[in-house]
């Protein structure tokens, strides 16, 4: 048995170690992509890396035996082989995955430095394993432990690095210095390991025709390898350069970068202390087209409307998709002028026809636009100013654009504040009720009463019903205050009963949220039987909004209250889009004429309107009420007309509890 020592190729030798520091480094910089990624894929960037960095650490192990002089052959098992490549990789995915923590303390380096000192030992060890030679290798443990040692120690030095670059996709020099301590890692233990072996020749062995023979097949392993790992880096930059980051930064629907795209701009190219402005396009009556032609047109129609509003916007400009029917247009270098004239374009391209599967459709839009630097200097504030400003342009009348000021801030941030405080003022009693009589006036008596909803704000004092109204039915607040009211108005009017007081109908306006809910007959039933108060005795008012609104379903409630004995009353009759072919099909007792054409009841037009609400009303055998009455005129021309019970400040304002007894006392008209 003849004892040998060992000796390299000097240039094979710097071979391996290059190419052990290049898959470290594209390992690293594949692993970097792991925190910006979403969830779906950071276990694919973590997977590539490992895939990389254990590659590579098996092609260095088969050249660094390559550039070994060896006076015999050397053959390998194809299966040990492909197994220590194996062992490499899950070695590296288990120390790079831990490497990557939020908080990289120095106990999370050591582990991960000791995953991957210890991947590159036992690869090294099973690789060496996989050799078939004429020759016994003798390890001594002493000087073994020195070469992982040399694994460890610069593994663990090369993840201390980690935290310095782990954000950073791009080149980094402390990213460069890992790799080169990775590449120590993995060069050092396996020279070191072999430097420390003894090979024992004995020239009785002979060779096994089942094991492959080196040179070759030995070189080309090595190459596939290496171009394998090459190969899955470039493939998953490219992956990430195109494909994946198309669907992470753009909507698939339009193409158009999505809120991902829109934060990396202004992150990378919009704000940089230049002005600017932004748009925010929110389509009007959108849900209409989805609900009645479906989502498909639905779909095709945001299309259309996304490749217009890219036709409308500057050179420079940028179009983004929030979701929905919500755009955002962000214009670097933009003066109030330039925004206004383009938000003009954007208003007249959107409201042009669409021919979409057959069907013309027409959508207009709503825009509002914020400046940089004038209303913020960062993308969450100039998107809240041009919000704040959409929603000025959508309460005006929509199809309008809107420029964001300190009085649209004023009046968003008293929005919120009124909601945040609409939550609570139920539970602590700030509601009351007021109550105004409706009058008679050929037989001079009261025969009803609208109860009115007022706020007693504890900061504001009474906030007007036209503020916290729209609030309270957008939050749905207003079903418990709704049925607060009954059960409150129902109580009153028993009480007024049993104490002489009067003895007439009490209304109640009615939202279109109570008709959704579809137990309305219910909780209208519970207040009647608490109260003891008979069903005639109770009025329901509703818009022609509600009335029209699923309308077959509205229909059935009102129904079963009318037969029920409850009364029902149309509200603001001729301003809303009811057709007259339905409403002899809407159990209704009373119309009430809208104030608007009351206070403008000496034009020609609206008297005619007036009377023909009224002919309507006779012929229906509906009862009318005039709402808005001030002035001695009106009520003689009201009267001319036919209508008798009249409602407004002439004979009563909206009055509490308290004031309204003693109105009663004072006019002695009750019945």
């Amino acid at each position: 048995m003849d004892h040998m020592g060992i000796h390299y190729n000097v240039w094979i030798m710097l071979l391996s170690f290059v190419l052990s520091v290049t898959a470290s480094y594209s390992a690293l910089n594949l692993i970097c992509q792991v925190p910006s990624a979403t969830s779906r894929t950071r276990r694919l960037w973590l997977l590539t890396g490992a895939c990389a960095l254990g590659s590579g650490i098996w092609a260095m192990h088969f050249v660094g035996i390559l550039a070994v002089r060896l006076p015999f052959d050397v053959r390998y098992s194809p299966g040990k082989a492909i197994m220590s490549m194996l062992i490499g990789i899950v070695f590296c995915y288990l120390g790079l995955s831990n490497s990557l923590a939020q908080r990289m303390t120095l106990l999370r380096c050591a582990a991960s430095g000791l995953l991957l000192g210890a991947g590159i030992s036992v690869m090294h060890y099973v690789g060496m394993s996989s050799m078939k030679i004429e020759a016994q290798i003798h390890y001594y443990l002493p000087s073994q432990s020195i070469s992982v040692m040399i694994a460890l120690i610069a593994s663990f030095m090369s993840m201390l690095l980690i935290g310095r670059f782990k954000d950073s996709p791009g080149f980094n020099r402390w990213k460069l210095y890992s790799a080169l301590l990775l590449g120590i890692a993995i060069s050092g233990m396996h020279y070191t390991s072999m430097r420390a072996s003894h090979f024992a020749y004995d020239s009785w062995l002979g060779s096994n025709p089942s094991l492959l023979e080196t040179d070759v097949i030995l070189l080309m392993g090595v190459s596939l390898v290496t171009l394998f790992m090459f190969g899955i880096s470039g493939g998953a930059v490219f992956l990430d350069r195109h494909m994946l980051e198309r669907m992470a930064y753009h909507d698939p629907l339009t193409g158009l970068p999505n809120r991902h795209g829109l934060e990396r701009y202004f992150r990378n190219w919009f704000l940089a202390g230049r002005p600017g402005a932004v748009f925010f396009v929110d389509l009007d009556r959108f849900k209409s087209i989805n609900d009645t032609l479906g989502h498909d047109i639905g779909d095709m129609l945001l299309q259309e409307v996304a490749s217009r509003l890219l036709q409308s916007v500057s050179p420079k400009g940028n179009v983004f998709r929030l979701g929905g029917d919500e755009f955002l247009i962000a214009e670097p270098d933009f003066t109030p002028e330039e925004a206004a004239d383009e938000a003009g374009r954007i208003l007249q391209e959107v409201k042009k026809s669409y021919r979409i599967e057959g069907n013309d459709l027409y959508v207009t839009a709503s825009v509002g636009i914020s400046m940089a630097p004038a209303h913020g200097t960062d993308r969450s504030s100039l998107m809240k100013a041009a919000d704040t400003a959409l929603y000025t342009s959508k309460d005006s009348g929509k199809n309008k654009f809107s420029m964001f000021d300190q009085e649209m801030n004023r009046h968003q941030l008293r929005r919120m504040s009124l909601e945040k405080d609409l939550r609570k003022a139920l539970a602590q009693c700030e509601f009351m009720v007021v109550y105004q009589p409706k009058w008679d006036s050929l037989m001079n008596v009261t025969v009803g009463l609208e109860a009115l909803l007022r706020w007693r704000h504890p900061e504001h004092g009474i906030i007007s019903p036209a503020e916290f109204i729209p609030i309270a039915e957008e939050t749905g607040l207003i079903v418990p205050i709704t049925y607060w009211m009954l059960h409150e108005v129902c109580s009153q009017n028993m009480l007024w009963h049993k104490e002489g007081v009067a003895s007439v109908a009490v209304s109640i306006n009615m939202s279109a949220r109570m008709f959704e809910s579809e137990n309305l007959y219910e909780i209208v039933e519970e207040a009647l039987a608490r109260s003891g108060l008979s069903p005639h005795y109770l009025e329901l008012e509703i818009t022609e909004s509600i009335a029209m609104n699923n309308m077959e379903e509205t229909v059935a409630q009102l129904s079963k209250l009318r037969n029920l004995g409850v009364r029902v009353s149309l509200d603001d009759f001729g301003t809303g889009f009811s057709s007259l072919g339905n409403l002899d099909e809407i159990p209704v007792n009373t119309l009430k004429i809208d104030q608007v054409f009351i206070r403008k009841s000496k034009m020609h037009s609206k008297k005619a309107i007036i009377s023909n609400i009224i002919a309507i009303a006779r012929n229906l055998n509906m009862e009318v009420v005039a709402e808005g009455v001030e002035t001695p005129e009106q009520i003689e021309l009201l009267q001319s007309l036919g209508c008798r019970v009249m409602q407004g400040y002439y004979y009563g304002r909206p009055m509490p509890v308290h004031e309204l007894g003693q109105w009663f006392t004072d006019n002695a008209a009750a019945v």
